[in-house]
């Protein structure tokens, strides 16, 4: 093992956890509090969790209650405004006016402690309670210190870099209670390596003997010379050097880089052994600078933004998943770019709609399957990377690049004054209803093209699209995140000759994450895969949004995304069969109960049928 220190990563000061929430605003605090407790309240009740009973307020509100029992073992009741949203019956709770009100009707405010003892009060004994409430509390920390750092945005929102836009989107999830867990940091490496601090940090790259290590590439792709442009020259000549000081040659290596808490955390302790054989040599830390992006463990290269994302297998869970990379969706990412990439290039209504696909380009992996069984619940997805093409590539003159999930960000949110929607100034441009039915119209189409006309479900929730817009108006659309999240049947395909040959599911994986699976018999869970993350979390997201902040009523904006889908149905009959078979204004959809798998595990599966509110505006044509 070198012991190279020039470019060894300083590691976080002792004193920056207590300097991060030294200046934190007790409102700020209370505010942050409310909505972690909001978002708990309002899955609970939405999953059946909790049984509760609303009465109207007036036309818009209802007042949910939640019957609960305290340490004396009185009647508590939880009461929170919100809506029923006619979005899949969504619940949106108001967290600013959330109150328990005790036994004697006197009312407070609760903290998240009293309200996880006496809501949960019989999961007390859960295997599985102390691991969500660590969700909970760090979620509260993490978004506390992120929010008490003075961040004030460069110019106008709407007019940020897509980049400077991945900082400035600091909701995260709306409908996940632990939107912000990171499980695994402390509030010294949130500060350090968390999106909302936007810090410049080195990589930290390793050489792994190809007899233990695995890769995969784009066929269009030279990868000896990629991962050389990706070092950089003087680097990459560097490196060679250190191993050729070792009486080692770099030929005989792949270089894979780790994201430094991962070298410092779980690298070193998992993989002490073949670091001291020399299967796995340091190489110290990238000249390059990356900048996190929202989802933690991709980040994107600062030092030349058209170079490609990174991401990187992280051990933490965040949003109640591990973000390991297993090492069989590492090397079907570059599989399945290829495939998608060969269909749009191939298809002329793929090529009018003009869309995006940000290729998973390349994958590199240590290779797990020479670990004795001992090992492996340590050393498992812990070692790997992707390569995904950068935005700024395929941006044209005067375009911008928004992530999605940001459209139903509002400015200012804990701050005393008005709260702007980031879209506000676009909206007042062109109109409320014309600028969203461009939205759907670019957004829309290509989702359920790749659905009708190829048979594929994409998994494209609100941070794996990133809208294109031009001085604000919707022009076209970037997917991404490909290596898991795509669904198909393969002979519900319609060019099933052009079907790649996948690196198979290990029974292991499958064993421990039941819902994560690429192949499937089951057309419906096709389109569910693109329904739910799509319709359920994406849209239903910005229909409730409008409806709060823009009066557009809920029916309308379904009947305006059903337009859009009858719309291309209409002007493609030839995929007339594959509208029923992939019927997406069937009564409901199947969609998971992510806090009842924290609550309850995933001894079983976890989802509820939700109703369709596309049902009601529109039918297979033709």
């Amino acid at each position: 093992m070198t012991t190279t220190t020039s470019r060894a990563m300083p590691r976080a000061s002792a004193d920056m956890p207590s300097l991060a929430l030294a200046n934190v605003d007790p409102e700020v605090y209370r505010q942050v509090e409310q909505r972690v407790v909001g978002q708990l309240l309002q899955t609970l009740c939405y999953e059946a969790v909790l049984a509760y009973r609303h009465e109207p307020v007036d036309e818009h509100l209802h007042r949910f209650i939640l019957p609960a029992t305290d340490e004396r073992r009185e009647i508590v009741e939880y009461h929170c405004n919100g809506l029923r949203s006619d979005s899949f019956e969504l619940i949106r709770l108001d967290p600013t006016s959330l109150e328990r009100v005790d036994a004697r009707g006197e009312r407070s405010r609760p903290s998240l402690h009293q309200a996880l003892s006496e809501l949960l009060g019989e999961l007390r004994d859960s295997a599985h309670l102390p691991r969500f409430v660590q969700e909970l509390e760090q979620t509260l920390l993490n978004d506390l210190q992120a929010r008490s750092q003075g961040y004030r945005p460069a110019g106008a929102a709407h007019e940020l870099d897509v980049d400077e836009l991945e900082r400035h989107f600091m909701d995260a999830h709306s409908y996940h209670p632990c939107y912000k867990s990171r499980i695994g940091f402390s509030l010294a490496d949130n500060q350090r390596y968390g999106p909302e601090f936007a810090t410049p940090i080195a990589i930290v790259w390793l050489a792994v003997a190809r007899s233990c290590a695995s890769f995969k590439h784009s066929q269009r792709l030279d990868f000896s010379a990629f991962i050389q442009q990706e070092a950089g020259a003087q680097r990459w000549r560097e490196m060679a050097a250190t191993l050729a000081g070792e009486g080692r040659a770099i030929d005989d290596y792949l270089l894979i880089p780790v994201h430094p808490w991962q070298w410092e955390e779980v690298i070193v302790p998992v993989f002490h052994a073949e670091l001291l054989s020399g299967e796995i040599v340091y190489l110290g830390a990238s000249d390059h600078r990356y900048q996190a992006q929202q989802s933690i463990r991709t980040l994107a290269n600062t030092t030349d933004r058209r170079r490609p994302y990174v991401k990187l297998a992280m051990s933490i869970t965040n949003t109640s998943s591990t973000r390991i990379l297993a090492q069989h969706t590492v090397m079907n990412g570059p599989i399945i770019t290829d495939w998608l990439q060969r269909l749009i290039a191939t298809d002329p209504t793929a090529q009018a709609l003009d869309f995006v696909i940000l290729g998973e380009i390349a994958g590199a992996s240590f290779d797990y399957a020479h670990l004795p069984a001992t090992r492996m619940a340590q050393a498992y997805g812990t070692l790997g990377a992707i390569w995904r093409e950068s935005i700024h590539g395929y941006l044209r003159d005067g375009e911008q690049a928004v992530p999605f999930n940001g459209l139903s960000h509002l400015e200012n949110r804990y701050a005393p004054g008005e709260k702007t929607p980031f879209i506000d100034a676009w909206i007042r441009r062109y109109g409320l209803l014309a600028w969203t039915r461009q939205l759907l119209r670019v957004t829309v189409s290509p989702i359920i093209h790749m659905l009708y006309a190829e048979g594929i479900g994409m998994e494209s929730h609100g941070q794996n699209i990133v809208l294109i817009v031009e001085d604000g108006w919707p022009r076209r659309i970037a997917l991404k995140d490909f290596h898991d999240g795509v669904r198909f049947s393969p002979r519900h395909l319609a060019r099933p000759e052009l079907c790649p040959t996948l690196v198979p599911l290990p029974a292991s994986h499958a064993k421990i994450n039941r819902n994560s699976f690429i192949l499937t018999d089951d057309v419906d869970a096709v389109r569910d895969f693109s329904c739910d993350a799509f319709f359920f979390i994406c849209l239903a997201e910005l229909a409730v949004f409008l409806r709060q902040h823009y009066r557009l009523d809920e029916a309308q904006f379904w009947r305006m995304t059903a337009e859009v889908i009858t719309d291309y149905q209409s002007a493609h009959p030839q995929h007339r069969e594959r509208f029923a078979t992939f019927d997406v204004f069937a009564p409901c959809y199947e969609v998971e109960e992510l806090t009842k798998r924290r609550l309850l595990g995933d001894g079983e599966r976890r989802f509820k049928a939700v109703p369709n509110p596309l049902r009601a505006h529109g039918g297979n044509a033709c």
